[in-house]
Order: structure tokens, then sequence, then C-alpha cells
């Protein structure tokens, strides 16, 4: 199969992702199932499919020939968008390609509740979007950005490695920048995003100390600044931007994150009981409360201050998954497997 008839099919399987891999069959991932189609592939097979790619893209490859790693986005008219990590392995050429629909997806449609897409009103301060990798994060932000943009007058600036959905300009007007590409680093189109007159920041991913700092200071200074971290749970997001300083600045960081956190939103798909995946979500909108915690270093008590605090739009991890299961959508197992708290949720499902 040619590179074009495979992300085809991947389309039409609606798979999420494409692994091209020496020593396996084209692979598809659908529902968060591997499917494999065909003879097993070998070095030359991938390189060849690697060289496809990049004539498809109009990319030069002799970077990644040279450094054994490459992350793009691309598009192929009137099929899809696809975002691509190209990499070495065992010495051989490999694709890992992610499909992205070109329409922006419909939050009702995913699953994404009302307290989620609540916070594209918030007017200023940080919001931070946490989950394991491949939890859905991605397309939860476009969801936001696609309210804002449709929603509210605004100019709201991406940064992004790679872009995935490309957003029109409707209300807002959106400004899409891409690591490597369009910029150097997070930290320097976050510094020069200060300067472009922006409403809304969206920082896909807060990677060190001097870019948590600047999405910090931009969110203080009166923008509402969206970003993401490898986390799960409130309480270990916080700890983790804390232990990303050196001790002596840690009470700083802590204060000033104190003043600018506005909410934090973890997620985690789940295999849902049609044998699609629906996301899972806890729910942190900051308070009086949680400030004085975050200031006072006892994030560890912010679980329960979620637990109690429905009436706030808040929520935790383990009562979002008992209301799926409630729901019919996913089974008692995966609702334990996926638990943060398993004997809390198993004594609640005994109930049911």
């Amino acid at each position: 199969m040619s590179l074009n008839e495979i992300l085809r099919e991947a389309v039409q399987r609606e798979a999420s992702d494409v692994l091209l891999i020496a020593g396996l069959p084209v692979s598809y991932k659908v529902n968060g199932h591997i499917c494999r189609e065909g003879e097993r592939l070998f070095p030359e097979h991938t390189r060849v499919l690697v060289e496809e790619l990049y004539s498809l893209a109009a990319r030069p490859i002799e970077r990644f020939l040279e450094t054994g790693d490459d992350d793009f986005s691309f598009a192929l008219p009137g099929l899809s968008r696809f975002r691509v990590n190209a990499l070495r392995q065992r010495g051989s050429l490999a694709l890992v390609i992610r499909v992205v629909s070109f329409s922006l997806p419909d939050w009702r449609a995913l699953g994404i509740p009302e307290n989620v897409m609540a916070f594209a009103n918030f007017p200023h301060g940080l919001v931070l979007f946490t989950g394991p990798a491949g939890s859905g994060k991605s397309t939860t932000l476009a969801c936001l950005v696609d309210t804002i943009n449709t929603t509210r007058e605004a100019h709201v600036i991406t940064i992004e490695d790679p872009l995935e959905y490309l957003h029109q300009h409707k209300k807002s007007v959106v400004t899409q920048r891409e690591l490597y590409t369009d910029t150097r680093s997070y930290e320097a189109a976050l510094r020069a995003a200060l300067r472009e007159a922006p409403d809304v920041i969206l920082l896909g991913e807060m990677r060190d100390a001097e870019t948590i700092k600047a999405a910090v200071t931009a969110a203080e200074t009166g923008h509402l600044v969206i970003s993401t971290l490898h986390t799960i749970g409130a309480a270990n997001t916080v700890d983790r931007i804390v232990d990303t300083f050196p001790p002596e600045q840690q009470r700083q960081i802590r204060t000033q994150l104190a003043l600018a956190l506005e909410g934090v939103v973890s997620q985690q798909l789940l295999a849902a009981e049609g044998g699609t995946l629906i996301p899972a979500f806890e729910v942190m909108t900051v308070t009086p409360a949680v400030r004085n915690m975050i200031r006072e270093s006892k994030a560890f008590q912010l679980d329960s201050v979620i637990s109690t605090s429905g009436a706030l739009g808040m929520i935790t991890m383990d009562q979002s998954i008992l209301e799926l299961v409630r729901g019919g959508r996913v089974s008692r197992d995966t609702a334990l497997r996926h638990a943060s708290n398993p004997d809390w949720l198993e004594k609640r499902l005994s109930s049911l």
C-alpha cells in the first residue's frame, strides 16, 4: 500500500493513529485497540513510506535523517489533517501519525461537560488541562478555543507543537503559531505574544521553569492563558509546577500561582460500552480556600475540597467515573481500572 492509501484507510476506519514500524504490519489504532493489516513491513518499506510522507508534506527530509526525530503536521485536501512524529528505531525509520479532522469537534458529542467549557468565559487567569499523552487534551483545547472564537470578540494566540486543528476567524481573530516553523521556542513565542494585543493565549505545553514563569506572568497581567501538563489531578499539577523551580524560588512561584490560577481540568479516556472512547474529567475551580492551600503548600488537601464542592462545579475524577457507570456508559471493571481511589469507587459501585 502507498502512504496515501494507508492514510485514506485510516480516515475511513476512523482511526486515531497510524503506526508504521518495521517488523509489524501497518497498524491502525481504533478506539484504543490496535488493528494490524497486511504483511509485515521491512526497513526498506518504512523508508519508502517516510520519503513519500515528506514528499506529500513538502518538507525537507535532511533534518530528520540527521537527528532521528521530527514533529510536524500537514493536510491532504479533501481527506484530513495529520500530526506526524517521524523517528528512527532499531536503525530503521518509522512513523506515528495522528489523524486530525478538518472540522472542529462538537464538545457535546464528545461528552465534554459544561463545567469544563465554562472556562471559555473566564476573562483572565491561568487554566490548566492535564492528563497523560493521548487523553484528549488537544481536542478539549480545540473545543475551548472554538467556543471563544464563536462567542467572544478577542484576539486568540495559539502556540502549538505542532498545529493540529485549524481555526477560522469567527467573532475572534485566531493567530496560530507552530513551534520551530513560526517560532524557536514556547518561551520566546509567549513573550512575543504579550506585545501582540492578545486576550487569550493557548500554550501547547508548559515544559520548563522559564515557560511556566512566563505563562504565570501573562495570566497575572490580565490575559486568559490556557496550557497543558502531563500530570493527573490538581494536587499533582500544583506540586509539579512548584517542583520545577529551585528551592529558593518555590515560595515566590507558589504565591504567584495562588493568585493567577483559575482552574485545573484533568482528563482521561475510558473504553465505553459501545466500543468507543469516552472522557472522564476532574474539575477544580480556584476559590479563596484553594488559593490559601496553594500559597501555604497544602496542595494535598485539594482533593478533599474538590470532592465536597460539587455546588461550585467541581468534581473529582472518581466522581466523574462513577457518573459514567451510573449512566451505563462504562463497565464497572473499566471504572475500577481508571480510578484514583479504587476502594472508594468500589464501595459506591456496590450500592448501585
